[in-house]
């Protein structure tokens, strides 16, 4: 097993495409061809968690949070962050991330984790994201409608949802004249050609565009394929920011909040006014969520928990819901136990740890 094995059944999950602009979600250091001899998860790669590494003998970590975000034009050792890479380079242990996109995905995501802590139902993306996605209308002539169907469907198009093998295929006649170089499968050259032809239509995940038009055309019988790709401004339900869910009883906030405070096994709680009716919606959001606010809102949820709110945004509530601040590292301490989950039951042949460095630079007293 090498690290690229690793790297792509991560990113098969949580599909870098996915990730924020201002992110860097990927394999940030060590050599993807290396054997791979153990693997430390944590939330932060800090100097103690590679030294952990080290003291394990595991050569890989996968981090949410990514240790490099911009460019760097030194290696130093001036910062942490410089230390780290260093340290990591000197003892070929290679560093991964999965951020934004993790956070951004509906299954195995962030806040799925929180949500399944939390006891939510009925889960849905907060603020689905657009532009994610792309239709394919490709012309075949009947013979070849099924075969080229299953090739875009084994390489990830027509999935809707719940549904696999989504396609719409309407008939109609194609016309060609092959020219004196032309090696046409139907049809002779210099002759028109009107051929009964079928329109299949499949929607997909943009970032599948280059794998998914190989598969037509290697399935395709034709020498010149004819298709259109057209972008989507639909809405990708399971792809996007925070999470909303109903509760399987309605609670008093007070009581709510208490247990939020020990099922997320945080020292603190920050939270609005409380409102006076029983909490039942619920929205959250890994890390900081204050731009989701107006989606909370909008969803109806009676609180929003999440991480990183400035004093003044509280006020932004506006007695509509409960926003509870829970802290940064504890809405995100479980990613390290959705890791572990994701990487336990793929891969038998080497040790899987979970850190034991509290990576939280946050106290409390």
């Amino acid at each position: 097993m090498i690290i690229a094995d690793i790297v792509s059944y991560l990113e098969q999950i949580a599909p870098p495409a996915y990730q924020e602009s201002y992110d860097n979600a990927r394999l940030i250091v060590g050599n993807k061809k290396a054997i791979v001899t153990g693997v430390l998860i944590c939330l932060d790669a800090i100097e103690a968690v590679v030294d952990e590494a080290i003291e394990l003998g595991c050569n890989m970590i996968v981090a949410h949070h990514p240790i490099v975000f911009g460019g760097i034009k030194s290696f130093t050792g001036s910062n942490y962050v410089e230390r780290v890479v260093i340290k990591a380079i000197k003892h070929d242990i290679a560093i991964y991330a999965a951020h934004t996109n993790l956070d951004n995905i509906f299954k195995n995501g962030v806040n799925a984790k929180i949500a399944e802590k939390l006891g939510l139902e009925n889960t849905r993306i907060l603020a689905p994201k657009r532009q994610l996605l792309e239709k394919l209308q490709v012309f075949v002539p009947n013979q070849a409608m099924e075969q080229v169907s299953e090739a875009l469907f084994a390489a990830g198009a027509g999935n809707i949802g719940n549904y696999s093998d989504c396609s719409f295929v309407s008939n109609g006649i194609g016309s060609f004249r092959p020219n004196q170089e032309a090696n046409p499968t139907i049809g002779k050259a210099g002759e028109l050609e009107l051929q009964s032809e079928q329109k299949i239509e499949v929607i997909y995940p943009a970032y599948l565009q280059s794998k998914i038009v190989r598969a037509m055309q290697a399935a395709h019988p034709y020498e010149e394929v004819a298709y259109d790709i057209i972008a989507l401004q639909n809405s990708l339900q399971t792809v996007g920011s925070g999470l909303v869910g109903t509760l399987s009883e309605p609670m008093e906030a007070r009581a709510f909040l208490k247990k939020v405070k020990e099922q997320m096994q945080t020292d603190c709680v920050k939270h609005t006014a409380l409102i006076d009716k029983p909490i039942e919606r619920v929205a959250i959001c890994g890390g900081a969520g204050s731009f989701l606010l107006r989606h909370a809102i909008a969803a109806q949820a009676d609180v929003f928990i999440t991480a990183d709110y400035k004093y003044h945004e509280f006020f932004d509530a506006d007695n509509a819901l409960i926003i509870a601040d829970i802290g940064h590292y504890e809405s995100e301490q479980f990613t390290i136990e959705l890791f572990y989950e994701l990487l336990t039951q793929k891969f038998i042949n080497f040790a899987i740890h979970c850190t034991k460095v509290n990576t939280n630079p946050v106290n409390y007293i």
